[in-house]
C-alpha cells in the first residue's frame, strides 16, 4: 500500500493534542492542596458555593470549580438536614460548603457516590467527573466502570463535535490554497474543553468525523482484561485501528 504523504502531519497534530491534554492533567495535579485537614475534591460544581456559615442563605465567600482541592476541618448539619463541611480553600481563606459538592478518597463510599454523579451527567460532565474519579480513586474497584463511562462519553461527544465543527467550518470559510482542511477540524475550538479534561480526538478525513482517541479503552484492556467492560473497549480500539489505517 502506498503511504499517504500527509500522514506524518496528521500524526504530529494528534500527538500535539495528546501532550497538551497530558500537560493539563499535570497542571491539575500540581495545584496546591490546603494543609490542616482531610483532602477533598470538588466534584459537583452546582453545589460548590463556599459560604460564611453552614446555611444555604449565608453570604457567598467563593464558588469553586470542579477538581479544586479543599481541606475538610469540621462538619455540621443544618436544621433543614443539609450537611456542611468547613473547608480550607487556601492558607488564608475558609468557609462552609455543602458536603454533596465534594468527594474524598479517604471516605469509604465516596467512589460510589461519584460514580452515580458520573452516570447522571451529560457527555462533558461525564468526562470531567470521570477524570476526577480516575485521578483520585486509583484503588477503587469501580475503576473499570468509570474508564468505560469516560470512553463512552468521549465518543458520544465526538458525534456532537463532528456536527458542530462541520456547521461552523463550511467550505466557503476554508481557502482552497491554504492549510489542509483536516487541520481546521482538529483546531476546532469546541475540542478545547475536552482537551483540558484529557479527552483527545482523532479525525477521520473520509467521513469528516471525530472519534475518541481511546486512552481509557487501552487502560481498561491493559489493567482489567477480564472485566465485563473490556470487550466494549476492544471493539472501540478495533474501530480506531481501521480509521488509522485509512
Amino acid at each position: 500500500m502506498t503511504s499517504n504523504p500527509t500522514q506524518p502531519t496528521f500524526k504530529s497534530i494528534v500527538l500535539c493534542l495528546f501532550f497538551a491534554g497530558f500537560l493539563g492533567s499535570v497542571d491539575a495535579q500540581q495545584r496546591r492542596v490546603p494543609a490542616g485537614g482531610r483532602l477533598a475534591i470538588v466534584a459537583d460544581e452546582r453545589l460548590s458555593a463556599v459560604r460564611v456559615a453552614p446555611a444555604l442563605s449565608a453570604r457567598l465567600v467563593q464558588r469553586l470549580s470542579r477538581g479544586r482541592f479543599v481541606a475538610i476541618i469540621a462538619s455540621t448539619r443544618a436544621p433543614n438536614g443539609i450537611k456542611f463541611f468547613r473547608v480550607k480553600i487556601s492558607r488564608r481563606r475558609s468557609g462552609w460548603i455543602q458536603s454533596d459538592a465534594v468527594v474524598s478518597p479517604r471516605q469509604l463510599t465516596d467512589d460510589v457516590r461519584l460514580l452515580a454523579l458520573i452516570r447522571g451527567a451529560d457527555e462533558f460532565e461525564r468526562v470531567a467527573r470521570a477524570r476526577v474519579f480516575l485521578e483520585h480513586f486509583p484503588r477503587s474497584a469501580l475503576r473499570p466502570r468509570v474508564l468505560l463511562l469516560y470512553a463512552e462519553a468521549a465518543e458520544e461527544a465526538a458525534d456532537k463535535l463532528s456536527r458542530d465543527a462541520e456547521r461552523k467550518l463550511e467550505k466557503t470559510e476554508i481557502p482552497s490554497d491554504g492549510a489542509p482542511e483536516f487541520s481546521y477540524f482538529l483546531n476546532f475550538s469546541g475540542l478545547d474543553r475536552y482537551n483540558r479534561q484529557g479527552a483527545i480526538f482523532i479525525f477521520d478525513r473520509t467521513t469528516k468525523q471525530f472519534h475518541y482517541e481511546g486512552w481509557a479503552c487501552r487502560e481498561l484492556v491493559r489493567k482489567y482484561p477480564n472485566s465485563p467492560q473490556a470487550n466494549a473497549s476492544r471493539e472501540h480500539l478495533e474501530s480506531l485501528s481501521k480509521i488509522n489505517g485509512r
